[in-house]
């Protein structure tokens, strides 16, 4: 019965990340085939994405406070659930704020960034569907530099994304909308790094 839990458990961090790669596909959709006309349409969209991942946490939550036996430590159970959670919602809050700052058009540093999120999310998910042997895994600590180098180049586009807005633009209102933006954007590729850690934790205290 241990294994069939702790089972559970892996394929729910699976499935967790899956709504992660989905709300990153849609983002990225979004910024390349721009309409700021359907912007609040787009919104309930992503909501339902996050909604969903909602749903798996809280359900794992109430099978943990049921459960005596885990297949790790429980704290990290909760502490990648986590991580995991607040990758979706970072990308629904740069949805967001394209909506609130009445963002016209997309420039073309955050496309580059959309696409970077999306490779984050992508190796998290093959980094999670190995999770479940870590200890025998021989991947799994690749796909983890693979994040963290994916978080480095996001770094590098943001800095060079505002660099560029404030050579370049004179509007203030576009400076403050775009500044605050790539900022959102950069705590997406944190958030994913975020996760690569807290696996690589795991990996390290139980090793």
């Amino acid at each position: 019965m241990a294994r069939k839990r702790g089972e559970d458990y892996f394929d729910t961090f699976v499935r967790l990340v899956d709504h992660s790669c989905k709300a990153a596909n849609l983002l990225y959709n979004i910024m390349n085939d721009f309409n700021a006309e359907e912007l609040r349409d787009k919104m309930s969209e992503m909501h339902e994405i996050e909604h969903g991942g909602d749903t798996e946490r809280h359900a794992m939550i109430r099978r943990l406070s049921r459960e005596f036996i885990t297949p790790i430590d429980r704290e990290d159970i909760m502490a990648l659930a986590d991580a995991i959670d607040d990758v979706t919602d970072t990308i629904e809050d740069v949805l967001l704020r394209l909506y609130m700052f009445n963002i016209r058009s997309i420039k073309e540093h955050a496309k580059q960034m959309a696409e970077i999120i999306v490779k984050c999310c992508n190796a998290l998910k093959k980094a999670v569907s190995e999770f479940r042997d870590f200890q025998k895994s021989k991947v799994l600590h690749d796909l983890i530099v693979e994040v963290n180098v994916l978080e480095e180049e996001g770094d590098r586009i943001y800095t060079d994304a505002v660099h560029h807005l404030y050579v370049n633009s004179k509007n203030v209102v576009e400076i403050m909308a775009w500044d605050q933006t790539y900022d959102y954007l950069e705590n997406c590729c944190d958030a994913c790094e975020e996760v690569a850690n807290v696996i690589e934790y795991i990996m390290l205290k139980n090793s």
